[in-house]
């Protein structure tokens, strides 16, 4: 079977994996409204998700690389449909908790191992590109569930949102048991440990540590600080023009990711790495500008929709818009390189050692980001975020020079 077709059911998982946690995500306050949550149970809803996701990584990893990655993508595939179809049916706290878990479950299967696969599948002069391709899918979806999620639930409710999810979940199933072929590599012992210890991926790891920290940072004050209060140190613009500004983001980064992935290819995972993240942090440092740069633009217009909005929102759709190129530059190329070295030597483990390193930063950064916000005040979120991605450049570019030499970076 070509390599080619073997792709597309593999991008509509990533589609359809990504739709399902964006929409859960966006109707998560009408959850906690309606089942009347409070307090911990509200830490529980988020945090339900998260331990699922640890949960799975290790043992899927392990499972895909020493049995079949299409096997272990099509049971994930299969949870997905328990998961978000027990979502029409929870009644109380205690159940939504369950199938958030499943939730948490699900998206690391369908998204590690889908990932893996393309990883596998592609050509080594073509991964970064497929990959490119593959990531775009999952911005489209982010991009799709932000913007009608919450107007769908208006219209018509939870159950044919779910109903259409669990629907587009048996047709990537389908789609991955016809078209995608069992793998023949497998991979004996623990392959985490020995990848937890390739040099490269070491290398990388010290970047992406403290990478996780930016993103996070960035992505979740974003919205915040277009939203909240001038009082707060926000630009107080509507629900509505969050959401265009969060989409921008999501969409550049889809338009991109395939181009970017295929210079890549042709360039060196390294110098693209290296690019994308400086640029992340330099443009994350220029949030706190926003209002000073909105002001100066000194006009209003009137947008369908969303009414009259500020010379500041074009700034803060564009600065958006703008991440999202840096980090189509990077992801890709980053995505590539653990791929490279986990080809033939466990590559759903080599993803499972890339998610793990990204935990850390996850888990700390909202915590940090909060403390800057109630202390220091909204604008220091983005300068601890831009100066973390710079941080993590140096080190990276640093640790290329010193062990490999200056010039090594061009052909990583």
């Amino acid at each position: 079977m070509s390599s080619r077709r073997q792709f597309y059911p593999l991008y509509l998982t990533r589609f359809v994996g990504s739709l399902g946690f964006i929409t859960l995500l966006t109707l998560l306050p009408t959850y906690i409204e309606q089942l009347g949550a409070t307090g911990v149970v509200v830490g529980l809803f988020v945090t339900a998700l998260s331990l699922g996701r640890a949960i799975a990584i290790v043992p899927l990893g392990w499972a895909a690389d020493r049995y079949s990655k299409r096997a272990i993508l099509l049971v994930s595939l299969l949870l997905s449909v328990l998961a978000y179809a027990s979502f029409t049916v929870v009644e109380t706290p205690a159940g939504f908790i369950v199938a958030r878990t499943l939730q948490g479950l699900s998206v690391v299967g369908t998204g590690m191992i889908s990932l893996a696969l393309v990883g596998d599948i592609a050509a080594p002069d073509d991964r970064a590109n497929q990959i490119g391709k593959y990531n775009a899918w999952r911005m489209a979806a982010g991009v799709v569930g932000t913007l009608g999620a919450g107007a769908l639930y208006d219209a018509f409710g939870f159950d044919p949102i779910f109903a259409a999810l669990v629907a587009l979940f048996v047709l990537a199933t389908l789609g991955v048991w016809l078209f995608v072929e069992a793998d023949e590599t497998q991979i004996a012992g623990f392959a985490f440990f020995d990848l937890a210890l390739n040099e490269r991926i070491l290398t990388i790891t010290s970047f992406r540590a403290q990478y996780a920290v930016s993103v996070t940072l960035v992505r979740n004050w974003v919205p915040i600080f277009v939203g909240v209060s001038v009082a707060r140190g926000g630009l107080a613009l509507s629900a509505a023009a969050v959401g265009v500004a969060v989409a921008a983001e999501k969409f550049t980064n889809m338009l991109c990711q395939p181009y970017t992935g295929r210079l890549s290819d042709r360039f060196g995972r390294g110098l693209f790495i290296t690019l994308g993240d400086g640029v992340y942090g330099l443009i994350a440092l220029a949030f706190p500008l926003a209002p000073a740069l909105g002001t100066r633009l000194g006009f209003s217009v009137s947008v369908p929709i969303l009414g009259t909005v500020p010379g500041v929102f074009f700034v803060a759709v564009g600065l958006n818009g703008l991440l999202g190129v840096a980090d189509a530059v990077r992801e890709p190329a980053s995505m590539a390189l653990f791929a490279d070295e986990g080809k033939g030597n466990g590559i759903a483990s080599s993803f499972g050692v890339r998610g793990l390193v990204w935990r850390p930063g996850a888990l700390f950064a909202p915590l940090v980001g909060g403390y800057l916000m109630d202390t220091a005040g909204i604008h220091w979120v983005f300068v601890v975020g831009g100066v973390t991605a710079l941080t993590g450049v140096l080190t990276f570019v640093g640790i290329v020079a010193l062990r490999y030499g200056p010039r090594e970076l061009l052909r990583w």
